[in-house]
């Protein structure tokens, strides 16, 4: 029997799903599944094939209950404007308590099970008393997530400056660190408005072609090394890593652009880091 990688929740956490029965599902399909946090819904993303199950982390599990029906769907979208109503009772209740947090969203299972209120805060809070009136309020189990800011773009926001979906809220399962190697490296800008995503932190897809980078870079002559070309001595001044190419220095002191199969020899590797 196929097990299926499955997306489910605001933070579109990944799963490998069995089915209950012999039943097979095709991507995009709809479903209803159980995790450990109750009855929710998802979508079905591949079967979990090994190659698929090698790209994940440790990932959750759970069963397929069924695909979605169309009573499902109408319910899906009544909790969604149930939600929208809980997140104002939530609003009002931390105004109410004064507590130093920043609501974000509210989620609500589709199975009813719990709600969870994800939030953002500088300090340490305590919730409790939110909690029981909450409780009290919805008559279920509360939850209560604190989030950071590339988790609070998860879950709101929506195009990024390439005019697309963004990342996070799209394929990104996870969002590992970004540094500003990465951009430098690529010879991006370094202006912060320009290569800052909508959560404020570093954009993710510095990371992509990062790798690639670095690998060009290593089979290239570090900046200021001495090198022997076809055209005599020289030092090379800047790298065109994507290009294979050099920016060198002759003897003579002209500045010319060679490809790397022009390089003879590296008479001595220098030590600068390319931070142009």
């Amino acid at each position: 029997m196929p097990k299926y990688v499955v997306r489910t929740g605001v933070m579109r956490a990944l799963g490998v799903f069995s089915p209950t029965r012999d039943e097979t599902y095709l991507r995009s399909a709809q479903v209803i599944v159980r995790t450990e946090r109750g009855l929710e819904s998802g979508e079905v993303l591949c079967e979990a094939t090994d190659a698929a199950l090698a790209q994940l982390t440790p990932a959750g599990t759970g069963q397929i209950v069924r695909e979605m029906s169309a009573d499902d769907i109408n319910q899906r979208w009544r909790l969604l404007d149930l939600a929208r109503q809980e997140f104002q009772t939530c609003q009002r209740l931390i105004a109410q308590e004064n507590l130093e947090m920043k609501l974000v969203d509210v989620e609500h299972i589709f199975g009813g099970e719990r709600i969870i209120v994800y939030y953002l805060a500088e300090n340490r809070v305590d919730f409790r008393e939110l909690v029981k009136l909450l409780a009290a309020e919805f008559q279920t189990r509360i939850e209560m997530r604190q989030i950071g800011v590339r988790d609070e773009a998860k879950l709101l926001a929506d195009y990024g400056d390439c005019g697309k979906p963004v990342c996070c809220n799209t394929h990104l399962s996870e969002m590992p660190p970004v540094s500003m190697k990465m951009a430098k490296i690529q010879k991006a800008t370094l202006d912060p408005t320009k290569i800052s995503g909508r959560c404020g932190r570093l954009k993710c897809c510095l990371r992509y072609e990062y790798d690639t980078y670095e690998t060009l870079q290593k089979e290239l002559p570090p900046l200021g090394s001495d090198i022997v070309t076809a055209r005599g001595r020289a030092r090379v001044l800047a790298q065109e890593i994507l290009a294979g190419q050099l920016l060198v220095e002759t003897e003579d002191h002209r500045r010319v652009m060679i490809g790397a199969d022009e390089v003879l020899t590296v008479l001595k590797r220098g030590g600068r880091k390319n931070t142009d």
